[in-house]
Formats: C-alpha cells, sequence, structure tokens
C-alpha cells in the first residue's frame, strides 16, 4: 500500500482549484443507467470510487468511455441485474444503482454497501420508500444482498422521510423519474449536490419540481440522452480552506466562487480566520491567532458533517476550549486517537440529551454506550510528528493537515482511504509549497 511522507511546518501559499465534486460524479454515473442513449459528465473526479463504479457499469453491460475530465456513458441495455459483491463493497454509492434496475428490468439484486466505515449507515430509509413504490424486498444473511422485485412496475408515492438522508432522497429521485404516476417526496434532503443531480435527470427528460424540502416528480417513459458539468467539491474546498490557515498560508481558490459554503466561511469569521470571496473564486489566510469555537454538525443547510474532522485539527491551533457536537452519525471520531499520537488534547464524551431521536439524524437503535458523540478540543497544541493511519476518507484528510501543520516528518499509512475521494491530492499541496512524497509500504 502506498504511504504518505509528509514533512511539516510550511506556509502554503498560491493558487489552485479544486476537483469536480465526488458526491455528485458517483450520483450521476447512476444516473446515466435510466437512459438507453449516451449521458457525457463534464469535470469529472479521477479518483478510486468513481473508476469502482464505472467497473459496475460496465459488468452490468453499459460502455464507458473516459477522456481527460470528461465521461461518456451508454446503457442500451443491462445484461445483468445483480451486482458483484467485491466491487460494490468498496463503494458505498454502489447500492443506488437499484434504482435504474428496478425501472428498466422490474429487479436487483444489490449487496449491502460498503465504502468508508462510519457508523451503520443503513439504507432503511431507502428501503421504505422503495416498498411504498411498489418493490419486494427481501435481504439474506446468509449471502448479504438485498433481492428486490417490481412485479408491476414502480409507481409514484407519496412519501414522507422520518429523518434528513441525502442518498435516501437522490435513490427516490432516480426510481421516480420513471414510475407511473407522481411522486411526492417530503422531507426530503436539500443539499446543492441534490440540485445537481436533478439538472442532470432534467437535461435527460425528467419532469422533476423541488420547493424547500419537497420535491415532486411525474415519472415519464423514456429517457433521453443528456449532459452535466459538475460543480467544485465542496469538502475539498473546505480541507485546502484549512490548510492554508493551520499552515499560517494563503491559498486562492479559483473555482470555488459559486459553492455554498456558508455556515463554512461563517465560522472561518467567527475564528478570525481570513476570508474573501470573489467571483471567480475564494482566498482563505491567515490573519493571526484563531480563537475557539463550538460547532454542531447538521443536515443543509447546516455544518457539514463531512467537515467536522478537518475542524477538529484546525481547532487544535485555536486558544481556549473548542467543543464538537456529531449529530449526524453515531460514530465519527476514529482519527481522534491518530490526532492524539501528534500531541493534539482531545476528550471525547457524551451530552445530557433529553430528546435524542430529534437531536439526531442517525437511528437511535444502531448506537450503542461505546460511541462518544461530542469532542473536546483544547488548544493551542504543538503537533509533533508521528506514524498515523487512515481510517477513512474525511480522516485521511485531517491526518494530512495535521502532518502539514507538525514540526518534523510523518508518516501516513493506508493512503487510499484518501485516493477515494481526493485525485492526486499530494500534487495539489505540493503546488502550493507543501513537501508530500508518495511512495510504496514495504
Amino acid at each position: 500500500m502506498d504511504k504518505f511522507i509528509v514533512n511539516g511546518g510550511k506556509k502554503l501559499k498560491g493558487t489552485t482549484q479544486v476537483s469536480g465534486s465526488k458526491n455528485v460524479a458517483l450520483k450521476a454515473l447512476v444516473a446515466a443507467c435510466l437512459s438507453s442513449e449516451k449521458i457525457v459528465i463534464d469535470n469529472i473526479p479521477l479518483i478510486t470510487d468513481l473508476f469502482i463504479m464505472t467497473d459496475i457499469i460496465e459488468e452490468l453491460g453499459g460502455v464507458v468511455e473516459t477522456k481527460n475530465h470528461t465521461i461518456t456513458i451508454q446503457m442500451k441495455d443491462f445484461v445483468k441485474t445483480k451486482i458483484g459483491l467485491e466491487t460494490a463493497a468498496e463503494v458505498r454509492t454502489s447500492a443506488m444503482f437499484m434504482a435504474p434496475l428496478l425501472a428498466r428490468k422490474g429487479e436487483a439484486v444489490i449487496p449491502n454497501p460498503g465504502g468508508c466505515r462510519i457508523g451503520a449507515r443503513p439504507i432503511d430509509r431507502t428501503i421504505d420508500g422503495l416498498t411504498k413504490m411498489g418493490v419486494d424486498v427481501s435481504y439474506r444473511s446468509e449471502d448479504g444482498y438485498f433481492y428486490m422485485k417490481s412485479p408491476n412496475g414502480l409507481r409514484g408515492v407519496d412519501y414522507t422521510f422520518k429523518k434528513s438522508t441525502h442518498t435516501g432522497t437522490e435513490t427516490l429521485i432516480l426510481a421516480a423519474v420513471l414510475a407511473k404516476g407522481t411522486t411526492i417526496l417530503r422531507n426530503a434532503a436539500e443539499e446543492p449536490e441534490v440540485e445537481e443531480l436533478i439538472e442532470l435527470l432534467k437535461s435527460m427528460g425528467a419532469k422533476i419540481k423541488k420547493t424547500g424540502k419537497v420535491i415532486e416528480i411525474t415519472g415519464v417513459e423514456t429517457l433521453h440522452g443528456g449532459k452535466l458539468k459538475v460543480g467544485a467539491d465542496r469538502n475539498e474546498i473546505v480541507t485546502l480552506a484549512v490548510a492554508a490557515i493551520i499552515t499560517k498560508g494563503d491559498i486562492f481558490i479559483t473555482d470555488a466562487g459559486k459553492s455554498d459554503l456558508s455556515s463554512f466561511i461563517e465560522k472561518m469569521k467567527e475564528i478570525g480566520a481570513g476570508v474573501e470571496r470573489k467571483t471567480d473564486g475564494i482566498r482563505f489566510f491567515y490573519k493571526g491567532e484563531i480563537k475557539a469555537s463550538d460547532i454542531e454538525t447538521s443536515i443543509y443547510p447546516g455544518f457539514m458533517t463531512d467537515w467536522q474532522a478537518p475542524w477538529a485539527v484546525l481547532m487544535t491551533q485555536a486558544k481556549g476550549d473548542s467543543t464538537i457536537h456529531e449529530r449526524v452519525y453515531e460514530s465519527r471520531f476514529s482519527y481522534v486517537t491518530q490526532l492524539r499520537k501528534m500531541g493534539a488534547k482531545i476528550e471525547l464524551y457524551n451530552l445530557d440529551v433529553k430528546n435524542p431521536e430529534r437531536v439526531y439524524e442517525f437511528n437511535i437503535a444502531d448506537d450503542n454506550k461505546e460511541n462518544k458523540h461530542a469532542a473536546k478540543i483544547i488548544g493551542p497544541s504543538h503537533l509533533h510528528n508521528a506514524v498515523v493511519v487512515m481510517t477513512d476518507l474525511r480522516a485521511g484528510a485531517t491526518l494530512v493537515l495535521a502532518a502539514l501543520a507538525a514540526q518534523g516528518t510523518s508518516i501516513i499509512l493506508e493512503v487510499y482511504h484518501l485516493d477515494r475521494g481526493y485525485e492526486k491530492f499530494e500534487n495539489r499541496l505540493n503546488s502550493l509549497g507543501a513537501d508530500i512524497i508518495r511512495t510504496t509500504d514495504d
């Protein structure tokens, strides 16, 4: 496996750009399979998860052509309705293929989704919605597969999500565009990435209206070819922004101007970090000592759960005690053990929450006593070099940030986690003044 050797303590300065959104690109690949015609997706990130998804498409009978950062997909017809366990276990978005398979073939055999192990992350909300749309679902624990059939076709339904679900919302949208009748999704996710997926589907001939948390989809018989240019990855912007401040540097991100980062930028200004929005991008720069902060992760438009790990390492350099309350996933502090190796002072604990069912977005039944939902970060702390291990994608980016700020040479193992969502990230950082060497772990 590859590892990073990071020589820390260098200020990052300069101009850069970010890749297209991972969370849009992967879902767009699934949407492309709803049509028998060619779908073109521009500005895709060349990351491991994307290539796993294209492998699945080819396994199912699709043709994929990739040139630079543009991909063309044509699924004339599915040659099979079962997805192989080995490939699907590597990326969570693989489960979303259930929608085009059910819509076009009337059946789908989908393994329990993989990807980063961040809490339980069940797909029960998606399954419940599909059941209401006329899908018969059974799960066989002996082989880990969901067996799904829609004997009378998918039908429109008025469905309310009990709790917000980003992937669940998108999967039911994909299922509804070819269903009979009208589907209304209530309490639907509002993330900008959902809007981009809808934009692609509309270009393919789908009939979709979105008003806040309500999405109305009128089913059509077929979809035609379409096109989408994927917007900038908000998570990568946040990672670079933290890199600028934690190294006391100055970074301008050229294609970030239109990205919805309001809750993050509000917190950056609150702690005293430099932020300058321009029409062609955003500048993040160090202005002086940063202050401690308190955040709660939330669904859109709140502070994203994907941002809390990079924020935690930033708060190790703030003056005072900071807190993070994780409300989206029941277990998302795996990176803390690794940061402690580098000198971070972080205490995990649980809050006395009177109504956890309303406060937390995860299923309370999936929680256990070992999980901690809050962190206290005591700063500023002196980060030093260490040998650390990535445990998931966002935790991996967090360790890179810590190594950039630390004095001395750090070694980061299991870099493949980072490659799942960041395209050649060390090259981007090195162009800004970092000193990162990728090498193979013997």
